[in-house]
């Protein structure tokens, strides 16, 4: 208590010894005193040094908030100087954070911790091991690292490109220098392009950088000259060439030979020397040498010597004397600054040995001061904890103070017990301070203080955290913002849904409802039916005939016997005629189709033998060859059933007369049936009432009236009957037995002709049965084959003689198509025999005359040819007359010819097109050293130009030789002109009969051949016409060691369009189960072609490529008709000549899955049906499948052509060759055939590519070309201002190189034959050439020539994007070639031209040319007119070409105005601007995109439009992942594309849809993107991302996209068209002009519009959707206002050739039709011009057969042949115009319409053309300008 009381005396105590304690700190500077001046490891200075920031430290921690820490610390968060963390690199970091400043020592990081690139060390371990340049391979003097580490104790460096080795030592391939010299670097090979190109890099070498391996016959340290013997151009033209010198030298530049050294006089004794190559090496660089010397000689001869020059040399001589003087001088003062610097290195020494001792003093002093400042910071947070524990205290003395104030006034104390108390605390403190100090308590604190500065340094840390994740706050509210819209849409979807369902609920129970109502309803109307039946029961009872009917009746009967009994004495005649005609050996026939089945059972025996034992596939080969005879027993049989025919036709006059008796017998049996009717009537007729008999009467007289009529007829059937003549019907009979015996002597004809065959099939089945995989069975069966093909060969013309004269005479239908089946068959078999892949073996008297499968007329400009050969060496034959004959192609005359011959032991290639003879000899590979295999031979020719390839295979490896020699004719000729009657092909030999030409006159050939192809086509030996001596018993053909040239034989097949494969019973390899799977792969260049077929019934599964995109049909018995799935969207085109993979999943028999390439391509749902089949067709069927109940189900009937592999059933494979019933496919898959060297152009399309051309200097090229039209751009090229074309203009050729013009003389180019061009440009002249007709022209510009760089230039073919004077070309252009810089002569693949725009590759679809322009032909008029029938009956069956774009035939381009119209033809617009809208996608489509889009794309557009939503521009990847849009959203602009993962969108404040042309520029830049309107706003959003990363493909839309883009990332309503006008589009500042797809866009008209459809004069069309179709009855109604007095308006076509067209032909309007039975048409003209600019009405009605067309009420109609099997085909209606290919030469006009439509109904109902199925070229919907 005593101390209680006394404690607030001791208050004034504490607070005197508090003020005590702070003088006392502030005196001595520390409130903890350190023995500084007691350490000799730290200097005085350092000691100043540390006392003053330990002073200050102290300061600043007392006094809060004071100024900023000193250098070394930095501000913590709680008011705290620390020390920074920079490992001793830096000596300033961050307040807060204590990031370092400046990190100096090549460190880097946060805290100093880490070296940057290129740079190594440890920081931390500080000198010397911090941070140094990377040794790579030396530090700092040559480092050529990105960066560098440690492994395994060593540096590891991360070289720059240039630059290999473990320290970058070395150059990298390609590159050549030596690192490790100073200075130097490593640069890039230069060896002018010369090196080997199958290299990604030029050889040189690695330090000196000179060329190795120079190719192209060059030399040089850079291959940059030719090499000795050649001459040229190395570097640029690349055409270094043989010199012609007969062994000397020739010059380098030129080619001129150089002369001769000096020849040693007569007289002396010098000797004759003969130079060798290396002499001539030294004399070509002694000359190289001289012409450098002669260079420096006039170079210094033309420096000038007049006075002015001997003033400047003397000033020269004194300068250089000045000079010399002062340097003298500064060499004396050399010499004394050297001594100097001695003395400065010795005194340098001895102060570095001084500086590295402080240094090391330093060091310490400096360990020492860290210890000294580590403790110092300690002692100032203890002191600092102290003061704060003072403070403390001093306000509790304070308030104790106070107390004990209060205390002592409470108490009323007196001064004497205050100072007695005050005495008592003194005690107390006294006491306290005797005691010891708190250790505890203080280390307490201390640990307190430390977990204290641990928390502080986790908070700063989470401080940190905390930032990062607030920088990221704002993109997850960002993304939390579009989730919660998402779910607010999802939200709102959901209640529309649940409100569905609840209406759906209702729904269901008011049907529920009606259906009991009407349920109620059907019982009654039944119990009403009922009861009317009944009372029409009684009503048919009661009717009564009077007694006028029963005499009538009974005449009639009377009558009817009469003619009964005429009728029955004529059978009795026809019957004994019968008889006698029915003699005739019916047992004959009988015997012939037994032999059939048993050649068919011996076939099958055969076939049973050779099964398992074909190992090495030579014997299949022969079952191929042999394939041909198992269908004779087919033909036999078609000639069996032929002869039954003709026997039945003679039994139908018998057939017809029992007829008749049955008819009469059957109408006698009704007469008496309505006798005893009427008779029963009349009874029951007297009861009746009178209005009864009223309606009977009315019934007996409509009886009466049928009676009448069926009395007619009888009597005419008599009169007819009674009218024929006896004499006529005899010799109709007589007619018809001639018939039969002629077929029964066919039929003995084949028998005996088939007898051999017989023996030969019984003699292979004995050889096999014992085959033990030795060639004797092979070549038994061979030797059978080749004499049975002989056999049937002389058979086959006999037969077919027969059969034709059989088909000419026999009336019957039946018969005349069984012949055609038999053809059909023949035909087949040829076809399999061009594909036996088994070669022939020759003995030099045999011959074989090939059947060369395709029109001779197509090998006029190029012939390509492939072969097989094997010399027998050891012949001894061979061996005395080694030159041999090989092959001949030509004329029977040998003026126009190819040939193939061994002549002084080199193969020689032979051809002649009229002039002189062309051999090329191989002489690099002499015949003898040829290898005792089969080898390739390949001969080519293009135009003039001659090439030979051999390739000779190895058996130890895949290696091959190759060898390769070229010439060409010297004089004008470039085409082999041969006529088909006059074209003979031997192989092998020739008959005695024909005369060689004496270059190919030689013995024949010793060994193996077999032919491959010709052209694109597959041939062989065994499509023969006639063999000549080749006995396969002693000469059989040669086996195969390898399959050499032929890796894929084994798993490919090749489709020619003409065979196909089938799999029977399909389920023998795998069962159709849940998932059902069809595999297969198909490389194809065509459009359209069958791949997979099934048919059983009506059911039918297809799946076709049709224009070049798949085209997927079934049907199982669905009750809505056949599903289709088709690759509308074009993912996947097929027809690029790349193998794809194709596989057709069917899924729980209820939805059809189609992948391509391992990609989902589309799927659709069905009916749940199992497949119903058991036979699949492969790239074709038979032509009775084809044209079945399924064909109008089918896009086209084309076979295939091409190559297939791998295909599978439910993942099991099948051999196509091996299945039973395959006919006219072989194996492998020849390039040729797959390469596309024509292409079709219509108008609108072009093809171009980008080579290394030079037009201008020297340059040769030519095409074929084939065209209807008289006008067109055939070829464009361009370089700078000059231009050279080559087009069509009114019927000629014309060559424009430069403004030179060259025109053909003659006119008549447009013929619809095909023709060919060949064009020259020299320094000298221009040349054209024509079909052999040469003109030409000086070349004005010859200085220019040879000046035209070898950069890579852009060309044409069919037409050019760029505005030039001649429209696009329409027709064909075929094996064009042309000189390049870049590659030899070769014909041009257009399937690798990268710019394809609405051009076709295959086919040619060229229609026949008018009759009136074939009689101007002249003599050889039939002949072409037969070979473009074949042309054009083969692509018959083709619907439609790919393109999208019109032919506009016989129209002129640039007409502006219709003679016969009062409108404009094109009205007024603005111009290079386009209008857009109408439909929801109409659009452009571009398809080249820069290759540098990725890291800038600049956009520059204007635009006008009062729409307030619309798609402008879009772009994007396949999945729409990368994507860049510009669009209209509320009348705003916005810009919007991704970057990464985030949208990037910037959106304009105003609104545009004004009406008013803006100017829009928007850039995707690498980290930025712009929008600027106006150039005025300028609207900008940062972003971050890798460009590389971000990849769009094509096509790029303009206007609109096609359907389903988009609206991954765009809202619904701006993914619809634009509608307004665009134009001026650039990219990166270029101009973008040629759309590859236009869909409704029309030119941006000016004026007024109205409401109407606009069809412009640039072409275009609408076809109407599957709701509107044109069958066998309908009504058509709508309005025109033409601005052409000719067009198409309406045209409707069928699969089956059946077709509607509607157009107009100079103001008349005709209506033409085919109902599958003729062609007929009305026509109606007004008096008033349909083209006057007013609305005009039209309407066509058709009933069947009849048609009315009206016009503005005037009418006229046609009733043309009816047709019973008619029936409705829902076929596509097209509106103003329709595509070429389903046009028909009968049409009057094939010009698209133009001008305005409107109010189009058909069966009064109104057609929206905005919802058509496809809108196509310039069509604008909806809007039509009304002036």
């Amino acid at each position: 208590m005593a101390l209680i009381s006394a404690w607030p005396l001791v208050s004034p105590l504490l607070f005197f010894l508090r003020c005590f304690s702070s003088s006392t700190a502030s005196s001595e500077g520390s409130v903890f005193q350190f023995d500084i001046e007691g350490s000799s490891a730290v200097s005085e200075q350092e000691a100043t040094v540390i006392r003053g920031q330990q002073q200050a430290v102290a300061t600043g921690s007392w006094v809060p908030f004071a100024e900023g820490c000193q250098e070394g610390f930095y501000l913590t968060s709680s008011g705290i100087c620390s020390p920074c963390n920079c490992n001793g690199n830096a000596d300033r970091c961050l307040d807060g954070s204590g990031i370092c400043v400046d990190c100096q020592r090549n460190t880097t990081g946060q805290h100093c911790e880490r070296c940057p690139d290129g740079f190594i060390g440890d920081v931390v371990g500080g000198v010397p091991t911090f941070c140094q340049p990377c040794p790579c391979p030396l530090p700092a003097l040559a480092n050529f690292a990105v960066s560098c580490y440690r492994k395994g104790g060593s540096v590891r460096c991360v070289c720059k490109e240039n630059y290999a080795g473990p320290n970058c030592e070395r150059c990298a391939p390609g590159y050549y220098g030596n690192p490790l010299l100073i200075g130097s670097t490593c640069k890039k090979c230069d060896c002018s392009g010369n090196s080997d190109p199958n290299l990604i890099f030029e050889d040189c070498d690695e330090v000196t950088g000179q060329c190795r391996n120079c190719l192209h016959h060059t030399a040089g340290f850079r291959c940059e000259r030719c090499a000795p013997g050649f001459y040229g151009d190395a570097r640029l033209a690349k055409n270094c060439t043989e010199c012609n010198c007969g062994g000397r030298m020739c010059d380098s530049q030129t080619g001129e030979c150089l002369a001769d050294s000096p020849e040693a006089s007569t007289g002396t004794d010098c000797p004759t020397i003969s130079c060798d190559k290396c002499i001539w090496d030294l004399t070509d660089d002694i000359r190289l040498a001289v012409l450098a010397i002669d260079e420096s000689k006039a170079t210094l001869l033309s420096i000038a010597t007049g006075v002015a020059a001997q003033k400047r040399l003397n000033d020269l001589n004194t300068t250089t004397t000045h000079l010399q003087t002062a340097m003298s001088q500064k060499k004396n003062h050399a010499a004394l600054w050297t001594i100097q610097v001695d003395d400065a290195a010795d005194e340098m020494n001895d102060l570095l040995r001084e500086a590295a001792t402080l240094d090391e003093q330093g060091t310490e002093a400096s360990s020492k001061g860290l210890l000294v400042q580590k403790e110092t910071m300690k002692t100032n947070n203890r002191a600092t904890q102290l003061v704060q524990q003072l403070v403390i205290m001093r306000d509790n003395i304070q308030e104790i103070s106070s107390k004990m104030k209060y205390y002592a006034i409470q108490q009323e104390l007196s001064p004497e017990e205050i100072a007695q108390k005050l005495s008592v605390a003194e005690e107390m403190l006294q006491e306290i301070k005797h005691r010891k100090p708190f250790t505890k308590e203080r280390q307490l604190a201390e640990e307190e203080g430390n977990a204290a500065e641990e928390l502080l340094q986790q908070v700063e840390e989470f401080h940190e955290r905390y930032n990062d994740t607030r920088s990221l706050v704002s993109d997850v509210l960002e993304q939390l913002s579009e989730q919660d819209v998402r779910l607010s849409d999802l939200e709102e979807a959901l209640d529309q849904a649940l409100d569905y369902v609840r209406q759906t609920e209702d729904t269901n129970k008011g049907n529920t409802a009606s259906l009991q109502q009407q349920e109620k309803q059907h019982e009654k109307i039944t119990e009403q039916v009922e009861e009317v039946n009944s009372i029409l029961q009684s009503a048919t009872t009661v009717l009564a005939g009077p007694q006028k009917l029963n005499f009538e009746l009974s005449e009639v009967i009377k009558n009817v016997s009469g003619f009964y009994a005429e009728i029955d004495g004529a059978k009795k005649e026809l019957q004994e005629k019968l008889a006698n005609l029915s003699l005739f050996d019916a047992d004959l026939v009988e015997k012939a189709m037994q032999h059939a089945h048993n050649l068919r059972r011996l076939a099958d025996e055969l076939d049973r033998n050779l099964y398992g034992v074909d190992t090495n596939g030579l014997v299949q080969r022969a079952i191929n060859a042999s394939n041909a005879y198992d269908n004779i027993a087919g033909y036999i049989a078609e000639a069996n059933k032929a002869a039954l025919v003709a026997l039945n036709t003679t039994n139908r006059v018998n057939d017809a007369a029992v007829g008749i008796d049955t008819q009469i017998t059957y109408h006698k049996g009704k007469s008496e049936e309505l006798l005893n009717q009427a008779m029963g009537l009349q009874r029951t007729a007297a009861a009746s009432t009178d209005s009864t008999t009223e309606g009977a009467s009315w019934r007996v007289n409509g009886t009466l009236a049928r009676m009448n009529a069926l009395r007619t007829q009888l009597t005419r059937a008599i009169t007819r009957m009674q009218s024929a003549e006896t004499v006529e019907a005899r010799e109709r009979l007589e007619q018809a037995k001639l018939k039969t015996a002629e077929a029964v002597s066919a039929t003995m004809t084949v028998t005996q002709a088939t007898t051999p065959i017989d023996e030969n099939v019984r003699l292979w089945s004995q050889n096999l049965q014992d085959f033990q995989h030795d060639s004797a069975a092979y070549n038994s069966a061979v030797h059978s084959a080749g004499d049975a093909v002989k056999k049937l060969t002389e058979v086959f013309p006999q037969l077919l003689d027969k059969l034709r004269q059989v088909e000419q005479k026999a009336p019957a239908n039946n018969i005349s198509s069984s012949i055609q089946r038999i053809r059909e068959l023949i035909a087949q078999t040829r076809s399999v025999a061009s594909k036996v892949q088994v070669s022939m073996m020759f003995e030099g008297q045999s011959a074989v005359e090939v059947n060369p499968k395709i029109n001779v007329k197509e090998l006029r400009s190029f012939t390509s040819m492939s072969l097989y050969i094997k010399l027998q060496k050891d012949n001894p034959q061979l061996a005395a007359s080694p030159d041999r004959f090989i092959l001949y192609l030509g004329s029977k005359d040998a003026k126009n010819y190819i040939g193939l011959a061994i002549k002084n032991d080199n193969l020689v290639y032979i051809y002649n097109l009229g002039g002189q003879d062309v051999e090329i000899p191989l002489d690099a590979k002499p015949v003898s050293t040829w290898p005792s295999y089969f080898s390739i031979i390949k001969i080519e020719r293009i135009g003039r130009h001659g090439k030979m390839f051999l390739t000779l295979p190895s058996l130890s490896s895949t290696a091959e030789e190759k060898f390769i020699k070229k010439g060409e004719v010297l004089g004008p000729s470039s085409l082999l002109n041969l006529e088909p009657e006059n074209a003979v092909f031997y192989v092998g030999g020739v008959p005695p009969d024909f005369k060689l030409p004496p270059s190919l006159n030689l013995p024949g050939f010793i060994g193996c051949l077999e032919l491959a192809t010709l052209n694109d086509d597959v041939i062989s030996l065994y499509n023969f016409k006639s063999i000549y001596n080749i006995d396969t018993t002693t000469s059989p053909p040669c086996a195969r060691n390898k399959l050499a040239f032929t890796p894929s034989r084994a798993v490919s097949y090749f489709f020619d369009g003409s065979g196909y494969a089938v799999a029977r019973n399909i389920e023998r390899r795998g069962k159709f189960s849940q998932v059902t799977r069809f595999d297969i792969e198909v490389r194809t260049p065509t459009d359209n072609g069958l791949i997979l077929l099934m048919v059983n019934g009506s059911m039918f599964f297809s799946l076709e490529m049709h224009n070049g995109f798949l085209y997927l049909q079934y049907d199982f018995g669905f009750s809505t008709g056949p599903v289709l799935l088709e690759d509308s969207t074009k993912k996947a085109q097929i027809n690029d000549a790349k193998f794809h993979e194709i596989s057709i999943i069917y899924h729980n028999s209820k939805k059809m899955i189609l992948v391509v390439d391992r990609r989902h391509i589309k799927s659709v749902d069905n009916e749940r049906t199992a497949m119903p089949f058991t036979d699949i067709y492969i790239g074709g069927a038979p032509a009775e499948i084809l044209h079945s109940s399924i064909s109008s189900h089918l896009a086209g009937s084309i076979g295939f052509k091409g190559c297939m592999k791998g295909f599978q059933f439910q993942k099991k494979d099948f051999n196509l060759l091996e299945e039973p019933g395959t006919l006219g496919i072989s194996y492998g898959c020849p390039e040729d055939s797959l390469m596309s060297r024509k292409a079709y152009f219509n108008g609108e399309s072009f093809i171009a590519s980008s080579q290394k051309v030079s037009l201008f200097s020297e340059f040769e090229g030519g095409f074929n070309f084939q065209t209807l039209q008289p006008n067109g751009l055939l070829f464009y090229y361009s370089e700078g201002s000059d231009v050279l074309s080559i087009s069509m203009d009114r019927g000629a050729v014309v060559l424009n190189a430069s403004g030179t013009k060259i025109q053909s003389p003659d006119r008549n180019y447009n013929d619809g034959r095909t023709h060919f061009i060949i064009t020259s440009v020299n320094p000298e002249r221009y040349e054209l050439t024509v079909d052999d007709k040469k003109q030409s022209k000086k070349n004005p510009a010859k200085d220019r020539a040879g000046k035209s760089s070898d950069s890579i230039k852009k060309f044409y073919f069919g037409g050019s994007p760029l505005r030039t004077q001649q429209a696009n070309f329409t027709g064909c252009i075929s094996n064009a070639y042309f000189t390049r810089l870049d590659r030899e002569v070769e014909v041009e693949d257009f399937q690798q031209y990268p710019e394809k725009v609405q051009a076709s590759l295959y086919g040619c679809p060229v229609e026949t040319p008018p009759v009136a322009l074939l009689h101007k032909k002249g003599k050889n008029s039939s002949k072409a007119k037969g070979n473009r029938n074949k042309k054009v009956g083969r692509d018959k069956d083709k619907i439609s070409q790919p393109s999208s774009g019109l032919k506009k035939l016989y129209q002129e381009v640039n007409m502006q105005r219709d003679s016969q119209c009062h409108l404009p033809m094109n009205p007024k617009a603005t111009e290079h601007a386009y209008q857009f809208g109408g439909t929801a996608n109409s659009r452009q489509e571009f398809d080249h995109i820069p290759k540098d889009f990725s890291q800038r794309a600049q956009f520059s557009i204007n635009l006008k439009t009062q729409s307030s939503h619309g798609m402008i521009f879009y772009v994007s990847d396949q999945k729409e992942t990368n994507f860049m849009a510009l669009f209209v959203a509320h009348g705003r602009l916005i810009f919007m594309f991704n970057a990464g993962q985030q949208k990037i969108r910037i959106k304009s404040q105003e609104k545009y849809n004004d009406g008013l042309w803006h100017n829009v520029i928007f850039i995707r830049g690498k980290n930025i993107g712009r929008l600027i309107i106006d150039g005025l706003r300028v609207l900008e959003e940062p972003f971050s991302g890798n460009a590389n990363a971000w990849q769009v493909t094509e096509p790029l839309y303009i206007g609109g996209v096609a359907p389903g883009k988009a609206v991954k990332n765009i809202q619904i309503n701006s993914v619809y068209s634009f509608s307004g006008c665009l134009s001026n589009l650039q990219l990166n500042g270029r101009s973008i002009t040629s759309a590859s797809q236009t869909f409704s866009v029309t030119p941006c008209f000016e004026g007024p519009s109205e409401a109407g459809t606009y069809f412009s004069s640039e072409g275009g069309y609408v076809v109407l959707d599957e709701s509107f179709s044109l069958g066998l009855k309908f009504e058509v109604v709508f309005e025109i206002r033409p601005r052409s007095s000719s067009g198409i308006l309406l045209h409707g076509h069928s699969v089956n050739g059946e077709y509607l067209n509607m157009h107009m032909k100079n103001g008349q309007v005709t209506v033409k039709l085919n109902n599958g039975i003729r062609d007929f048409s009305t026509s109606v003209t007004l008096k008033q011009s349909l083209c006057d600019g007013r609305w005009h009405r039209i309407a066509v009605i058709r009933d069947a057969n009849v048609v009315q067309l009206d016009v503005d009420s005037e009418v006229n109609h046609v009733v043309g042949p009816l047709n019973p099997k008619a029936t409705d085909h829902r076929e596509p209606v097209f509106i103003g115009g329709v595509p070429e290919s389903l046009l028909t030469s009968s049409l009057t006009t094939r010009n698209s319409f133009v001008g305005c439509i409107r109010n189009f109904m058909i069966d009064e109902k109104p057609v929206s053309f905005s919802k058509a199925a496809l809108v196509s070229g310039a069509v604008s919907i909806n809007t039509c300008p009304a002036a």
